[in-house]
C-alpha cells in the first residue's frame, strides 16, 4: 500500500527555497517534533543544509527516484535547495539540524546517509542547551562539522519509473511479500528475463533480485525499530527464513538485524 493511501494522513506543505536564499543568524540550529499522526510532507526545499535523524522510529525521505530510510542511528544529509518529500509514521520522533550555507562547507553536494554516532548525538544535544555561551557554542559547532561525514552504507532504494517495471513496483508496494520470480514476471509482462534485468540495472543500478532484497530490507527497518522479533520481521517482508533475511540485511546495511536494532 502506498503511504498516500494510508488512512488518516496529515499532509504538510512547506515552501520551496533556493540554496542560500535566506540568510540565517546561526551556524547550526535545530528542532525536533514527536509525530502523533501519519504525516506526509509535500515537496519542499530549504535555504540551509539539513541533517535529519530520529530519536524514535523510522521514517523515509525521497529525492527523485531515490528513497532513504531514516532511523535513530542512520540520518540523512540534504544539501540546501534540494527538493524532497518525506513520510513520518505516527510515533516517530524526528530531529533536524540546519546548517548555514554562508558559514559551513557541505559534506556532500547531494543527499548522503550519515551515521548518527553517540559523539555526534551528544554534540548536537549540547547545541540545544539554552544556557550555552557563544564561545562554547562555536567550539561545539566546530566539533560537529569535524565529525560529520558520509556513512559507508546507505538505506536507500531507487524506484524504477518505466512502464515496463511499474507493475513490479506497484505489486511490491501493495504486498512486499509478493513471491513472483523474475521468470514469472517475464511471462506476465511478455518480455525476456534478460530485458527486465537490464532495465532494473539501468534504472536502479541493481538486478531484479538485489533490488527486491534491498526494497524488502528497507521495509524491514520500520518493523525492527518497532521492536518486532527478527523471525517475524523476516516473514513479514517476504524472506523464507531469518537466515536469508540476515544475509540480505548485512549485504545492504553492513550489519546484522540484531546489531542494528540494538544500536
Amino acid at each position: 500500500m502506498s503511504t498516500l493511501d494510508v488512512p488518516d494522513v496529515d499532509r504538510r506543505s512547506l515552501p520551496l527555497y533556493e540554496a542560500g536564499s535566506v540568510e540565517v543568524p546561526y551556524v547550526i540550529d535545530g528542532m525536533d517534533e514527536a509525530i502523533t499522526r501519519n504525516t506526509f510532507w509535500e515537496e519542499h526545499s530549504h535555504p540551509t543544509h539539513e541533517l535529519i535523524w530520529n530519536t524514535r522510529g523510522a521514517s523515509s525521505l525521497t529525492v527523485g527516484p531515490r528513497t532513504w530510510t531514516i532511523t535513530p542511528t542512520v540520518g540523512l544529509w540534504i544539501p540546501a535547495g534540494v527538493r524532497h518529500t518525506a513520510w513520518t509514521p505516527a510515533g516517530t520522533w524526528y530531529r533536524t539540524a540546519m546548517f548555514s550555507v554562508q558559514t559551513t562547507t557541505p559534506i556532500a553536494e547531494e543527499p548522503v546517509a550519515v551515521d548518527v554516532t553517540d559523539l555526534l548525538r551528544l554534540l548536537l544535544d549540547r547545541l540545544a542547551e539554552p544556557e550555552l555561551d557563544d564561545a562554547s557554542r562555536s567550539k561545539t559547532e566546530a566539533m560537529v562539522l569535524d565529525v560529520l561525514t558520509p556513512a559507508p552504507h546507505e538505506l536507500v532504494v531507487r524506484i524504477p519509473a518505466s512502464d515496463l517495471l511499474t507493475p513490479i513496483v506497484l505489486a511490491l508496494d501493495a504486498d512486499v511479500r509478493d513471491a513472483r520470480t523474475l521468470h514469472e514476471w517475464s511471462a506476465q509482462l511478455g518480455v525476456s528475463a534478460r530485458t527486465i534485468t537490464r532495465q532494473f540495472q539501468t534504472e536502479t543500478g541493481l538486478g531484479f533480485s538485489r533490488w527486491l532484497a534491498a526494497s524488502r530490507i528497507q521495509r524491514s527497518i520500520v518493523l525492527l525499530t518497532d521492536g518486532e522479533s527478527i523471525d517475524d520481521v523476516a516473514a513479514a517482508v517476504g524472506f523464507r527464513s531469518a537466515s536469508a533475511f540476515g544475509t540480505a540485511f548485512r549485504r545492504v546495511t553492513g550489519t546484522s538485524p540484531g546489531r542494528f536494532r540494538a544500536q
